[in-house]
């Protein structure tokens, strides 16, 4: 059996699993044990999940940058039962969407061992799962997070009383941000601390800092590929391969229903 074959059931009982907190966050928090992903728990300030592949690196990255201090986030999973627990903590949570062709592709790209058919039906049951509790959201489309997060930082500060600093997106911060992006895989503690709000900026800078003067390891490799997490044209390129299937006639109702499950979200709050 191949190794996608294998995966398949997995990323299937993982989708089902994630829409119920009680069980998925018992065991995200055996798996997650810190520094990145961050489960919530009773230190967390805020919550920023959504659907993988809507901006949440972007979205934490880019809070962070803007604080004079760090804000414990609880971030990453791509579960709902993360933020259905916000809700029922009453803790502020931006939840994250992006229409369904671009999630469900970039997910694919990223993961190419996913089926179309499981990516579309877990993008649906992702936030068809979140509209009983739709109303305890700031919700963030993935064009307004990656074009204009301050707004969404506004509409945080507004809906919630909090105190946020708004991102500036000047041409050094987007720089910076989309640096840290690339450097993610290689999986620095400090790094992935400060996304969760427990390493400042001065200390992630410093231990920036001591990676580029340390002598490289031959031993090491060359590290992981990183063009595939910020925006480029051979990801472009992989995605446009990709759109033929999504608009094949064979994925007309999931599609239609992945696309149908958007529309809802991102409406008016509507609860059962």
């Amino acid at each position: 059996m191949s190794v996608t074959a294998l995966r398949r059931p997995r990323h299937m009982l993982r989708t089902r699993l994630s829409e119920h907190p009680s069980l998925y966050l018992r065991l995200a928090r055996r798996r997650y044990p810190g520094p990145s992903p961050e489960v919530i728990g009773p230190d967390t300030e805020l919550v920023i999940d959504g659907y993988t592949r809507s901006a949440s690196t972007f979205a934490v990255y880019a809070l962070q940058l803007a604080q004079v201090r760090p804000v414990r986030l609880a971030h990453h999973l791509h579960a709902p039962a993360q933020l259905i627990e916000a809700a029922r903590r009453h803790v502020p949570a931006l939840a994250l969407i992006r229409k369904p062709e671009g999630a469900v592709l970039s997910h694919l790209v990223r993961e190419p061992w996913v089926d179309m058919r499981d990516a579309a039906d877990g993008y649906a049951r992702f936030y068809r799962s979140l509209i009983p509790c739709r109303s305890h959201f700031v919700v963030g489309e993935f064009e307004e997070v990656t074009h204009d997060f301050a707004r969404v930082v506004r509409s945080l500060n507004d809906r919630f009383g909090l105190a946020l600093k708004e991102f500036e997106p000047t041409e050094s911060n987007l720089s910076l941000c989309f640096e840290l992006i690339k450097e993610r895989p290689m999986l620095s503690e400090v790094l992935l601390g400060f996304e969760s709000g427990t390493v400042t900026f001065e200390e992630l800078q410093a231990e920036r800092q001591r990676a580029r003067t340390k002598p490289p390891d031959p031993a090491e490799g060359p590290g992981p590929d990183t063009s595939l997490w910020v925006p480029s044209p051979g990801r472009s390129q992989l995605k446009d391969a990709l759109r033929d299937r999504w608009h094949h006639h064979s994925m007309d109702s999931l599609r239609l229903r992945a696309e149908a499950a958007y529309r809802d979200f991102v409406g008016e709050p509507c609860s059962r």
